[in-house]
């Protein structure tokens, strides 16, 4: 199988990574983790992150088949429904999102948000496979971060004919000098997560993994690709050596001293509804709700 193309696009304000996933064979693509921009003081959603990857696809002459997501985002709002309006595609995640819809229904006491995986077009289980054209791709669940965590991995041949994966892995692990993800949103356990890590830190070790965000410190430019090998050398937090029991405790203790993210409220609320946005009341406005003293 002919190696990839992947185009990856990084969104400064919410730090969030992109990523265009295409077969050079058939031109059919996927798109993962896209951003709806989402001025917070307004309340206001606008396109243009959404119309720059649109451009891009059509110049490129791809016809997406796939609008993945790794989990439901707390940090970002969803640009699914609005591309897949101008693009096509199913609009899916990993089947668990039906946990993180049951999770978060009674905390916005959301009357209208399903608990069934709707309205997503398609739901994965671990270890299903599907195409992009000629690339075969496998999920992985993997939780801890939120309960519905998946990874999309896809193996194929590089230039030289050696065996080569590549791996989506949303907010699972960030670049080594960064670490790992929270565990302190509701439904999230530090625990599931150093098993889900050891899971992807046990493919071969020139598996490239494609993140989900990256916060760079002043010293580098934003990256998004790292190898299975420079995790396990270098990862700030699950390198190899470090025990279940120590990372758990340094994760409890470091998610105690984080603020919640300026787009949690927003973003779960229309996550959740694969992108969607809440109906419009009957005075033609849609809202959000903000619980007191609960998140």
């Amino acid at each position: 199988m002919p190696a990839p193309l992947i185009q990856s696009f990084f969104d400064p304000p919410t730090y969030t990574v992109t990523h265009v996933l295409a077969d050079p064979a058939t031109r059919r693509a996927a798109v993962i983790d896209s951003v709806l921009d989402y001025d917070h003081r307004s309340g206001h959603t606008s396109t243009d992150s959404a119309d720059r990857l649109i451009a891009w696809i059509g110049a490129q002459g791809l016809a997406v088949d796939w609008l993945l997501e790794t989990h439901a985002h707390a940090d970002h709002l969803s640009a699914a429904p609005y591309l897949q309006r101008h693009l096509g595609g199913q609009i899916a995640i990993g089947a668990h999102i039906r946990d993180v819809q049951a999770v978060f229904k009674p905390i916005f006491n959301a009357l209208d948000m399903a608990t069934d995986g709707s309205p997503f077009d398609r739901l994965f289980q671990d270890g299903e496979r599907f195409e992009i054209g000629s690339l075969g791709v496998e999920v992985m669940h993997t939780p801890g971060h939120t309960l519905g965590c998946v990874c999309y991995r896809v193996d194929h041949v590089d230039a030289g004919g050696r065996p080569q994966s590549d791996v989506f892995i949303g907010d699972t692990l960030f670049m080594p000098d960064y670490g790992s993800a929270r565990c302190d949103f509701p439904g999230g356990d530090a625990t599931t997560l150093y098993r889900s890590v050891r899971r992807l830190l046990a493919l071969d070790p020139e598996t490239r993994l494609h993140l989900c965000h990256d916060y760079p410190p002043s010293t580098r430019a934003p990256a998004w690709v790292c190898t299975v090998a420079e995790q396990r050398a270098a990862n700030v937090h699950l390198h190899d050596g470090v025990d279940e029991a120590s990372f758990v405790a340094m994760r409890t203790a470091r998610d105690r001293t984080l603020g919640k993210p300026a787009l949690l409220v927003p973003a779960i609320q229309i996550n959740v509804r694969a992108g969607h946005l809440p109906a419009p009341e009957a005075n033609g406005v849609r809202y959000l709700k903000m619980p007191l003293n609960l998140l």
